[in-house]
């Protein structure tokens, strides 16, 4: 009888399903994200909810580019972009141009395919906070970050 018992709670606990801490809502703009990772270019980083290391997961991330910081790269996975302050310049293309890049104010929304190259540079200091899936890197092709 005792192994009858232990196997129900076995099936009970199995069947069990896994609970994920309880989401609660969240608003960030470009006074009130708490920065992660600055780096000596003046460039900033912050993962604002979910997580950018766990492969399938959806998180929100916000960066902070310097006035005339620019950087050729890609990423791993597909980006989708608002611009909260400044103007974001990107340019799509297999090489750094910064010749051709268009400019994104504030309110635009700008999506990125995983692995597309693009230059993305601001004449002005500029905030965007954007989604992706897990997990998250950014290709340098080159040296090609500069400010």
């Amino acid at each position: 009888m005792c192994w009858l018992i232990a196997v129900i709670t076995n099936l009970v606990l199995l069947a069990t399903p896994v609970t994920e801490p309880a989401k609660v809502p969240l608003a960030w703009d470009a006074k009130t994200i708490v920065w992660q990772k600055v780096d000596s270019d003046g460039t900033k980083w912050s993962v604002l909810e979910g997580r950018s290391d766990v492969a399938g997961e959806a998180f929100t991330y916000a960066a902070f580019v310097p006035a005339g910081f620019h950087d050729f790269h890609s990423h791993a996975t597909d980006a989708r972009v608002a611009v909260v302050q400044g103007v974001l310049k990107v340019g799509f293309g297999e090489t750094l141009d910064l010749e051709h890049l268009k400019s994104y104010a504030v309110g635009s929304f700008l999506f990125v395919p995983a692995n597309v190259k693009h230059t993305m540079a601001a004449d002005e200091d500029t905030i965007i906070i954007g989604t992706a899936v897990g997990p998250w890197h950014t290709h340098h092709p080159e040296d090609q970050r500069h400010h």
